[in-house]
């Protein structure tokens, strides 16, 4: 059965750690085991890291840039070098591939979200393999993915993928790192995320010398693609022909279970492709109807408004602890929501001079995290 995959490979896999150098073993192992996954039917998309890393060893750089220019700069001499190797290799196997750069604010803009689904669906129909990488030239801080983590999981729900392999420098999901704890114990399923909380899972936030990634990025992007319906999996970057024995059925790596979700196009986009512009305390009565109820928010269930957002912004719905319950576009800004909060919908007309909406968030731009 055919299927659609995204494979993302960090720049601890793709380099060398002492030197930065390119890692070919692998990448032409990688290469292999993608074409081949696309000449058994499956659609396949790679989500590929290394650009500051082969721009580093190019320029004979040391460290890795800590200021945004020259990680920019260094970014464009590497990204150019790692698509020459990927496509010499792919070439060599007569598989097409296509470069793809992407910021965030291709998923913030629906019209270029939109765009970007409609590229990829021509790509994966021309039985093309795109390789996608953050544009890391033009991107901006604010606006950044953080991580090419972060990058697959938004990936694989644009696309609405089968599978995410997150492909890494240790085989799977540990209770702490056996690089430094010896008896770690193995995880080889994850029912929901936040089993990992329970399970004591020290998931620390630092990557490789020359990747930015760590376990951390890697539950943060299973947490968006299983929220998506997407299966994931932390495996080995540097056996990639497990990617064809997971698919098979061996326990290889650690899944992560999908949730199961009906969310349309529109409803993934909201939750996983908007960065939200402020914050909604609501009451318990509010909390009650939109996620039991499947209600639209009113004004009188806004117990607290955070951040500065006009109308059409993302924003999160929280409870009186601050934890996330929901997030949707708003129908009015920060400042008008300051002043209409607490109250019924038919007293907005009276306090703000015009009619507005009814509703704040409208069930249709709702989406329960």
């Amino acid at each position: 059965m055919s299927q659609t995959l995204v494979v993302k490979i960090g720049t601890s896999s793709l380099t060398s750690p002492e030197t930065g150098n390119l890692a070919l073993s692998t990448i032409a192992a990688l290469v292999e085991s993608l074409t081949e996954l696309r000449r058994q039917g499956h659609n396949v998309v790679l989500v590929s890291s290394g650009a500051v890393g082969v721009g580093c060893a190019r320029l004979g750089l040391r460290d890795r840039p800590r200021t945004l220019a020259l990680k920019q700069a260094v970014a464009a001499v590497g990204q150019g070098r790692l698509m020459r190797v990927y496509d010499d290799l792919f070439t060599t196997l007569q598989q097409p591939i296509a470069q793809v750069l992407l910021t965030r604010s291709t998923f913030r803009e629906r019209t270029a979200y939109i765009n970007a689904s409609n590229t990829f669906r021509e790509l994966l129909r021309l039985g093309v393999i795109p390789v996608v990488n953050e544009n890391d030239t033009v991107a901006v801080d604010e606006l950044k993915f953080g991580d090419n983590d972060t990058l697959s999981a938004l990936v694989a729900s644009l696309i609405e993928a089968d599978w995410l392999f997150l492909m890494t420098d240790v085989d799977r999901l540990y209770s702490a790192d056996p690089r430094q704890v010896p008896d770690a114990q193995p995880i080889t399923l994850v029912n929901h995320i936040d089993e990992l909380e329970e399970l004591q899972v020290q998931t620390g936030d630092r990557g490789s010398a020359w990747g930015t990634g760590g376990m951390v990025t890697k539950i943060t992007a299973a947490r968006i693609a299983t929220s998506a319906g997407v299966r994931t999996v932390i495996t080995e970057g540097r056996f990639p022909g497990n990617i064809q024995k997971i698919l098979q059925g061996e326990p290889i790596g650690t899944q992560f279970e999908p949730r199961d979700t009906a969310g349309n196009a529109r409803k993934r986009w909201i939750a996983h492709g908007l960065i939200p512009s402020g914050k909604l305390m609501l009451d318990e009565g509010a909390i009650a109807a939109i996620s039991q109820a499947g209600k639209s928010l009113l004004a009188a269930g806004i117990t607290a408004v955070e951040g500065d957002f006009q109308a059409s912004d993302a924003v999160k719905l929280c409870d009186q602890q601050g934890r996330e319950i929901a997030r949707g576009l708003v129908n009015y800004s920060s400042d008008e929501l300051q002043m209409v909060r607490g109250h019924r919908s038919e007293e907005i007309p009276t306090i703000l001079g015009y009619t507005g909406a009814e509703t704040v968030v409208h069930r249709d731009n709702l989406v329960i995290s």
